[in-house]
This record gives structure tokens, sequence and C-alpha cells, in this order.
């Protein structure tokens, strides 16, 4: 179906009368009948019947108006919303996150880009989750820029190294280890660990930290975000591996340098390869990566 035609009929519609009508819409009036009676065709029925010199609807003609109504306001508001969200000046940005980075970083950066007058009308729809889920919210484009960890074998993700993240050993104030400011991972095999899950990035990360140094960790629980992962070690549940979050001074636990296997784990910020972005989404990525550069800046510290 025509649009064009349902935007003549609307119009004619509302004018009831040829001449009237195409002069509204700047076109001639052969032209006008015509696209009326393609479209009449098409559905079978007449829209409109003469009344003098006028034209009125049809019992039909007025039951087909109230969906046409409706369906090109839902489209010029959707156009409109679209225009907004691809606006360069006030367009609507979506990042999704892992859990490590909602309490200081994300904010920190939204706030600091937000500050600048270019960019202080954006929007933001946010999504927190672990890699593995963010990166299928990233491939079904459902959001458009994330940051996560690195994951290998991604050939349609460009991954872009944009914090350095500090991994510490945590453990309970009451724990036997809390007497310790650095540790050797080798020293840790004797106790139970509380793990991210596997769908977590950093799992892998910390699963190469212990085949380095060739120690199966006794795992005894798995959690997803990092704050319950601090609240079962604050009670001498476990000890685990974790980024160095300020929030830990929250909790009764005990931060622990790792000496031994020396590692180095970024924060990415990952998107789709050949693939549009926003004029919004692409001068907040480009922010975030000179923001980040600019500062050289540890993970530790921009949260």
């Amino acid at each position: 179906m025509n649009l064009r035609h349902l935007h003549y009929f609307r119009v004619l519609a509302k004018r009831e009368h040829y001449t009237q009508a195409a002069e509204e819409l700047s076109i001639a009036q052969p032209s006008l009948s015509h696209a009326i009676s393609e479209l009449e065709k098409e559905l079978g029925t007449f829209l409109f019947e003469k009344q003098g010199r006028n034209i009125r609807l049809t019992k039909y003609g007025r039951f087909f108006l109230d969906y046409v109504n409706s369906g090109l306001e839902q489209l010029e508001i959707g156009e409109k919303k679209l225009k907004q969200i691809l606006s360069p000046t006030e367009g609507q940005i979506d990042v999704a996150f892992i859990y490590t980075l909602g309490a200081n970083f994300v904010p920190n950066l939204l706030k600091a880009f937000t500050s600048k007058k270019d960019y202080e009308k954006f929007s933001f729809n946010l999504h927190q989750s672990t890699t593995k889920n963010i990166l299928t919210l990233l491939k079904d484009q459902k959001t458009d820029l994330a940051f996560c960890s690195y994951v290998e074998n991604e050939p349609d993700i460009e991954f872009i190294p944009i914090v350095q993240e500090e991994l510490v050993l945590v453990v309970s104030n009451d724990h036997a280890l809390a007497d310790f400011d650095t540790i050797n991972l080798k020293d840790t095999q004797n106790y139970p660990f509380i793990f991210f899950s596997k769908s977590s990035g950093i799992r892998p990360f910390i699963e190469k930290m212990f085949k380095k140094i060739d120690i199966h960790p006794n795992i005894i629980c798995e959690v997803e975000e990092d704050h319950a992962m601090a609240g079962l070690v604050s009670i001498n549940y476990g000890i685990a591996i974790m980024p160095k979050l300020k929030a830990l001074q929250h909790y009764n636990v005990k931060v622990i340098s790792i000496a031994e296997p020396l590692v180095q784990r970024f924060i990415y910020i990952a998107s789709l390869k050949n693939h549009y972005l926003s004029p919004a989404t692409q001068s907040f990525r480009n922010f975030t990566i000179n923001y980040c550069n600019d500062f050289y800046l540890k993970y530790s510290k921009l949260i």
C-alpha cells in the first residue's frame, strides 16, 4: 500500500473537495483523483461518494480513515523520535556495561561527557550484565557500545582497551590470610574460593592465572555480581579474586595485592565492526577513548 496515497486520502477526507485538497497537497487534481482511484481498487471498495459539488466519505471510508489517521500519526511520532535519537546534539546512546563498572566508572564517565556543552542534551539507555550477555546484546543490535572484558573468537566485534583493572585477593578480616598485604597465589591453594560465573568475562582470565601456577582452585560457589561476592567473602564463606573496587572498603574484608603471577587485565570498549553508529554514539565512543587515553589512569583510579 502506497504511503503517499494514504496521506492524500487523509487530506481529501478532511477537505471533502478535490480542488482544495489538491491545492493543499501541491499536486494536480488528476494526480489526486488517480491516487484515490488506485487506493480504492486496492481496497476493493469506494471511499468517497459525490455530494453536490463536493464529496463525502462512504461508511467504508470513515471506517478506514480511523486506521489511516492512527497509522500515519504513529509513523510521524516514530519519524520525530528517530530524528531525535540520530541528532548530533541531543541523540540517545545505548550502552551496556559489566557489573563492576556500575558504581563509579560509568557514572563518572557520563558526568564528564555530559558536562561538555556540546553533549549536555544527550540521553542514555543503559544495560548492566555479564560480558557474555552484553556481547549478545551487541550482536543483536540492542545496544551500540559495550564496556566489558575481551573475548576471543569474536571476529565481528572490535575491542579497544581503555583502562587497566587491578585484580586482588579478597578475604574476610577474620581469615587466616588477613595478616598479609601481598600474597603469592600459590599460598591460597588450601582455601575454598568464590568464583565469578562462567558467563562473566573475567572468569577465563582468573582461570588462566591459576593455570599459570598449575593450581586447581577449590570452587565452592559462583556468582555474577561483585557485591554478592564481597558479601560472601565478608562472612568468611570463602576467598575470592576480584577487581579492586572502592566499594570493598565498606565490607568486612581485607584486600591483598597479588605478587605472583603478575598479570595485566584491561576493560575494553566494544562495538560491532562495519556497523553504523549514530552521531551521538560516535561522539561518546571517541570521547571515552580520548578521556581514558589522556589521563592514563588505572581502573582503580577511574572508579
